[in-house]
């Protein structure tokens, strides 16, 4: 009972002590807050007004009465690489590694910044020996990342692959998808030069950093067709269908010309219009609509296009019937179908573009790396009206 009455008295004790020690810690901040330059609170009130021209003045300012603001100097560089001045971010970022007293947390921080600089700025060789000397510090991941992208932007594909394991052995996450890309243009370019084995060497460790890379299956083929195995390749196509369905439109058109050399092209056609029942696709409808009129006549190809205008109606897929309705029309009716045919077809081409999941970037062409942001198999292998028909 007496140990109660004591932790009772002693309450308003501890509350008294907090009650001190809050006031002393008001009494500190305020006291920092007024040592601070009126300019600081100036410049600040203008970025968050989003002024960065104002801010940049009054940290300006700041800068001139005291030199040796180290975190106005960060403030300013970065204000100024935000803005495209790099010239002025870089000076003001080596002003202050040239400081003999700057902490050593500092002067890594203004060389990491110094590295954002000469990035920002395209000086791509200065970059690179600024972050190699951040790899063993506190801006470890974030060097290597950043070197990651100048190998990228070099298309030094080695030094990229090692920049990837060495972020993803780091903790920074996952880079396997990265690692069978980079493996996979190294590849592309033995197959240029003629070089299909040393290719599927590559194609091998692409496939072991990444077994469901539809890219590295897809040249694996293209390797076994330049050493004349085409059956070879006709089996590894196949196999993009077990990695990811809605990529074999990006396939179809190698398949056929497969099972065309090999004599039997009756049998591609079977094949890809069973992947039509599983993933509708312009693309593929368009290497198996080539090929059905090819083989069995223009009646055929136009029973394919409404069976799958039926199931995907597309504007995509009614030019593609219109196109089937103008081989075989009459004469009276020809050119008045071959207007509806060219405005429709004029539209069409609108919509026919692959666009990019992260950034949004819209293109002709397939690409495994978006072109507006860079990062690698963003592009979903449909085209955007069908990916809008889906949704």
């Amino acid at each position: 009972m007496e140990f109660e009455i004591w932790w009772l008295l002693g309450i308003p004790v501890f509350f008294a002590l907090g009650w001190i020690a809050a006031r002393v810690d008001i009494k500190q901040l305020v006291s920092e807050s007024r040592s601070l330059p009126r300019g600081y609170f100036k410049g600040l009130n203008f970025l968050l007004n989003e002024q960065p021209d104002k801010a940049i003045d009054a940290f300006i300012e700041i800068v001139k009465l005291d030199p040796e603001t180290a975190e106005m100097h960060f403030a300013l560089g970065n204000l100024f690489r935000r803005r495209g001045e790099t010239e002025r971010a870089i000076r003001v970022h080596q002003n202050l590694l040239s400081r003999p007293d700057l902490p050593i947390e500092q002067q890594v921080h203004a060389q990491y910044e110094l590295g954002m600089d000469y990035l920002k700025a395209g000086l791509l060789d200065r970059a690179e020996e600024t972050f190699n000397l951040l790899v063993d510090t506190q801006y470890g991941v974030q060097a290597r990342r950043a070197l990651l992208e100048i190998f990228q932007r070099e298309k030094e594909w080695r030094r990229a692959i090692t920049a990837a394991e060495g972020l993803q052995e780091s903790g920074a996450g996952a880079q396997h998808k990265e690692i069978a890309q980079f493996y996979c243009e190294l590849a592309q370019d033995a197959l240029v030069h003629m070089q299909p084995a040393d290719a599927m060497q590559l194609l091998d460790k692409a496939l072991q950093a990444d077994r469901k890379s539809v890219r590295a299956t897809m040249l694996y083929g293209d390797a076994q067709t330049a050493q004349g195995d085409i059956e070879g390749a006709l089996k590894t196509w196949r196999r993009v269908e077990q990695q990811s369905v809605p990529h074999v439109a990006l396939v179809a058109a190698r398949l056929m010309d497969g099972y065309r050399k090999v004599g039997r092209p009756q049998e591609g056609v079977n094949l890809l219009r069973s992947y039509l029942s599983e993933a509708s696709s312009i693309d593929l409808i368009e290497v198996v609509f080539k090929a059905v009129i090819e083989l069995n006549g223009v009646d055929a190809a136009k029973q394919l296009v409404v069976e799958e205008l039926r199931r995907n109606p597309t504007l995509l897929g009614l030019d593609k019937l219109l196109e089937a309705r103008l081989m075989d029309a009459p004469a009276n009716v020809w050119e008045e179908l071959s207007m509806v045919k060219n405005l429709v077809h004029g539209y069409t081409q609108k919509l026919a573009r692959y666009q990019c999941s992260h950034c949004g970037f819209k293109a002709r062409q397939y690409y495994w790396q978006c072109p507006g942001c860079s990062r690698w198999e963003t592009y979903p292998p449909r085209r955007t009206e069908e990916l809008n028909v889906m949704n």
